[in-house]
């Protein structure tokens, strides 16, 4: 025959037993893997789905798998190795013209912009002719493009033939830009948050320029890429991760001390980069809803204009059904 216990004694019990419960009911759960990029921002959102439980509360155990880039992660995705990466709609619907399934769950809406020094004598686009421009992401980067149509629409002029470009890696961008090294940078909207934050302002956004092009800048350009058959055959774990995604940014575009936990990863060096990081985070948050399609079908069309079969492949309509819900 046991004791009987005490009440103290019964309720370690109790909570020990509850443990075992919620760890074996955790054990249950599924797992969806995502690859992210080493150091990215969405590591952001990752760890404090992960932090919080959000992915348990919203029924599954999230798990990520680091991968050094972008040409990795899709590896990763179309080999099998991970369930869901980061990336832009535009990969994603020329995969669909290629006749591959994947699916598209907006993560963010943040873009760049064309970045001046304080100091500098580029005070529109027509100054820029003759003028040297750094530029992250390639000739066929989504803001560069946004941005050559923008000044051809409003300046006249033809930044690809009119400037002297220089493409690089965005932190070496960012140095090119606060050295002096090139007239104007264009990058990543979190290393132009650094760079303002360093004293560069903001010439002309990608946003502002995508609004006279006709476009909707509400539109999110990235987003988490998943296998149309894991949608298909498994729309609770999709909808899941929308779930916990929406739940991490809503943690993130309120609650200051959530931001204050990943401040050693986000490796800002000043309280203004700080500030300016946790702001232009939030201000890319997209809007809870469905993806305006027409507005895409006008982004794509712009995209396959003027970056070609390159950026696009055979893609010229928007393939249907490809963004899931927010």
């Amino acid at each position: 025959m046991f004791k009987a216990m005490g009440r103290g004694a019964a309720a370690v019990f109790g909570l020990a037993l509850a443990g075992l419960v919620g760890g074996a009911q955790a054990e249950e759960l599924p797992v969806l893997k995502v690859a992210a990029l080493e150091g990215g921002t969405v590591n952001w959102e990752l760890d404090t789905i992960s932090h919080y439980g959000l992915d348990t509360a919203a029924g599954f155990r999230l798990e990520v798998m680091p991968v050094a880039g972008n040409p990795a992660a899709q590896v990763a995705l179309q080999g099998g190795a991970v369930d869901a990466i980061v990336s832009d709609w535009f990969w994603v619907a020329r995969l669909a013209a290629e006749g591959q399934d994947y699916r598209f769950l907006p993560y963010s809406k943040a873009v760049g912009g064309l970045m001046v020094g304080a100091e500098s004598p580029v005070a529109a686009l027509a100054d820029l002719k003759g003028r040297k421009i750094g530029i992250a992401g390639g000739p066929l980067d989504k803001s560069w493009l946004i941005l050559r149509a923008y000044a051809q629409k409003e300046a006249g002029i033809d930044l690809a033939a009119e400037t002297e470009q220089v493409f690089g890696a965005p932190p070496l961008i960012m140095e090119a830009g606060l050295s002096g090294e090139v007239d104007a940078a264009i990058n990543f909207w979190h290393f132009n948050a650094k760079m303002q934050a360093a004293g560069m302002h903001q010439l002309i956004g990608v946003s502002e320029a995508a609004l006279a092009l006709g476009l909707d800048p509400e539109t999110p350009l990235l987003g988490y890429v998943l296998p149309g058959k894991l949608v298909d055959e498994r729309p609770e774990l999709a909808a899941a991760l929308g779930q916990a995604s929406r739940a991490a940014k809503e943690k993130l575009g309120q609650d200051d001390t959530a931001f204050e936990r990943l401040r050693p990863q986000m490796k800002a060096k000043s309280e203004a980069q700080y500030a300016a990081l946790v702001a232009g985070y939030r201000a890319g948050i997209p809007a809870a809803g469905p993806v305006d399609e027409a507005a895409a079908a006008r982004m794509l069309a712009l995209m396959a204009d003027l970056g070609g079969p390159e950026l696009v492949g055979a893609a010229k309509d928007l393939p249907p059904g490809i963004f899931l819900t927010n």
